[in-house]
């Protein structure tokens, strides 16, 4: 069989593959993306991923550039004001309430949210506009074979394709990162992840609620409203267990844990969506390249969803590879472009894990003393006003 030639393999149709090949496609560079899964576009389709995303605005310009943004407008709820709640008393309820306004540091908001599975159908009809980006879902990336000249890989139906550049889009169990022998270090917490959406009886407001008891930290993100109401989507992280006894409750019984792990903030919370359950990590690759490949998301960083990073800090890694690219065409995969990324990238993707692994390490505090000296720092560094600024400006990642 015949290889096929591009310029750019993208492995991976997650949000920040699809992201990469627009943004790729946008610029003239012919694409491939493979994904072994067909995106879930439908809400209420069996799969679909109910969480969401926070575009914090840093990560704007890219999607601009891949021709994502307007059509994302229409469905984002921008979040103005960042709420930390702590409720570590002896009573589920807010004891310490502080909000991190946007205002303080930009006319512009913190960021806009999205659920995942409407990205997804946005995305994959962008790419459907873009002659030069071939999609395939329902088609891995099976075999990857490098040399300075072009890397070849082989799909999962047979095709072999050879490409200037592969980008490694394909998750924390990414083949394109084990075929080129590139390890990881992985750090478990003995946590898991509920997701899931809800509707509400008090407006959100555009404000982002993360209320801190035990476990983990229990997140209302902003959405749209629906059905004529207020919605949010929530990340509830906590111990193994117990999101596997709570992913199994009845819907009566589920929404009275949530209604009691919400300290009321919103009113009444009824369950608008399934409940899906996502392991937490740290996960970090030795390094962003090798030759004729970078890795981006995922595939070479995972952390807990706490401060909308995670994401963001996948468009931040393809922010910097598109400018690369564009800057000098000619160089696209070159060794020279990918030792300018890893230099660009990996320092602050492992300063970034590091914060993020604090934060989430503090928010599972249970023992009550240690409780109580965290909101302590919580009320300590909200009241220094240019330290409260240096940390939101932090959070989206600029100075």
């Amino acid at each position: 069989m015949d290889r096929i030639k591009t310029d750019i393999l993208v492995s991976g149709g997650g949000v920040a593959g699809l992201t990469a090949a627009a943004a790729f496609g946008s610029a003239g560079f012919s694409v491939i993306c493979t994904d072994p899964d067909a995106p879930v576009t439908d809400r209420d389709a069996t799969g679909a991923d109910h969480r969401s995303t926070a575009f914090l605005h840093p990560s704007i310009p890219v999607l601009q550039a891949a021709g994502l943004w307007e059509r994302l407008t229409p469905h984002a709820a921008p979040l103005q004001i960042m709420r930390i709640v702590d409720a570590g008393g002896p009573v589920a309820e807010p004891r310490i309430v502080k909000d991190f306004d946007a205002a303080e540091i930009s006319d512009q908001p913190f960021g806009w949210n999205l659920p995942n599975w409407l990205l997804r159908r946005e995305m994959v009809a962008r790419l459907r506009e873009l002659p030069n980006v071939t999609f395939l879902p329902g088609t891995a990336t099976a075999r990857v074979m490098t040399r300075e000249a072009e890397a070849l890989a082989t799909l999962s139906d047979g095709q072999r394709i050879a490409a200037r550049l592969v980008v490694a889009a394909d998750g924390r169990n990414s083949t394109v990162r084990q075929e080129v022998g590139i390890d990881v270090t992985t750090t478990g917490y003995g946590q898991k992840a509920l997701a899931f959406a809800v509707a509400h009886a008090i407006p959100h407001n555009n404000i982002s609620t993360e209320i801190h008891r035990s476990g983990g930290p229990f997140t209302l993100v902003p959405l749209p409203d629906r059905n004529g109401g207020p919605a949010s989507s929530v990340v509830w992280m906590e111990t193994g267990p117990e999101v596997a006894r709570l992913a199994a409750l009845p819907v009566a019984e589920f929404e009275a844990a949530i209604n009691e792990r919400s300290c009321g903030v919103l009113g009444a919370l009824r369950l608008d969506s399934a409940r899906t359950v996502w392991p937490i990590i740290t996960q970090a690759a030795e390094r962003m390249v090798a030759t004729r490949v970078a890795l981006i998301a995922e595939a070479a960083h995972v952390m807990p969803p706490i401060g909308a990073q995670g994401l963001n800090m996948s468009l931040a890694d393809l922010s910097a590879l598109l400018d690369l690219a564009m800057a000098n065409p000619a160089s696209l995969g070159s060794a020279e472009m990918l030792a300018t990324f890893e230099r660009k990238r990996h320092l602050e993707v492992k300063a970034r894990l590091a914060g993020v692994d604090l934060l989430n390490r503090t928010s599972m505090l249970g023992e009550p003393f240690l409780r109580d000296l965290r909101a302590g720092a919580l009320n300590a560094l909200y009241s220094l006003g240019p330290v409260r600024k240096t940390l939101m400006k932090a959070g989206l990642g600029v100075r």
